[in-house]
């Protein structure tokens, strides 16, 4: 069963939040993937009433039942904590890792999107007439870019050394001919700009890296304010999904995304 979850008295403070005389913005516990690290500390992560920041490896994309396990297991050090109101979840449904969460004491907030490029974007609307207008994109962030997760000469190489680990030789350039396969459907890298430290010379790798796989290049701007309004408490429930406390974050099948089932359901 699905409910609804704008009965959510934090989702209420969005309406006033921000203006003069407003509530304050609850104080938080944010569990992040640290591929919003360098956002995080442009964007508002510093902010008082965010009572602990908790950054989790961006490896555990890979496999989402791990994901899964991990967040949970940081959701629940957090049942003890009198001091938040809410936690915070800088993810999306990310292959299905964060369906099946279960809020404890605390409710559990999350922006609605299929992955971090909805976050990058500023909404999954956005994100969809992108991907709409050009196809063929791969996305580059500064996060995705220190973890060695995006195309280019360096990921082969870190691939390379990671493969030879475990696998004979030809094995190994087997792996990274299927890899090099993967990137073949995409033509287009996009750095994605929202005014992190160093954006400049993170444009200029994921250019050459463009260059390297005889791709057309282009930098774009991002929209910050879906983020800033994660971590700043403005929850609408058009763009954020609200868990209230001992129920389940569920995937939804239509362009929600999540939906909140109450325990025991």
């Amino acid at each position: 069963m699905d409910t609804d979850s704008q009965k959510m008295p934090l989702a209420d403070r969005d309406a006033v939040s921000g203006l003069p005389g407003a509530t304050p913005p609850p104080r938080i516990a944010l569990i992040a993937c640290r591929v919003f690290e360098e956002e995080i500390l442009r964007h508002g992560g510093s902010a008082p009433h965010i009572a602990e920041t908790r950054l989790l490896e961006v490896g555990l994309h890979d496999h989402p039942d791990n994901l899964r396990k991990v967040l949970q297991t940081e959701v629940d050090r957090f049942d003890s904590r009198d001091d938040i109101e809410a936690i915070v979840l800088a993810y999306a449904l990310c292959g299905r890792g964060t369906a099946g969460l279960r809020a404890g004491r605390h409710p559990l907030v999350i922006p609605r999107g299929h992955d971090c490029m909805t976050v990058f974007m500023g909404g999954k609307e956005k994100f969809a007439c992108q991907q709409a207008a050009n196809p063929d994109s791969y996305y580059f962030t500064p996060g995705w870019m220190k973890a060695n997760r995006t195309p280019g000469p360096a990921r082969l190489e870190s691939l390379r050394a990671e493969f030879s680990k475990n696998f004979d030789p030809d094995d190994v350039e087997f792996l990274l001919e299927s890899e090099k396969a993967n990137w073949a459907q995409h033509g287009r890298a996009v750095y994605l700009d929202l005014d992190t430290l160093g954006a400049d010379e993170k444009a200029a790798e994921a250019e050459a890296a463009a260059d390297s796989l005889g791709w057309k290049f282009e930098r774009i701007p991002g929209d910050p304010k879906l983020f800033q309004d994660l971590l700043a408490g403005r929850w609408d429930v058009e763009r954020f999904q609200i868990i209230q406390p001992n129920a389940i974050l569920d995937h939804s099948p239509d362009e929600r995304i999540f939906r909140e089932r109450p325990p025991g359901v």
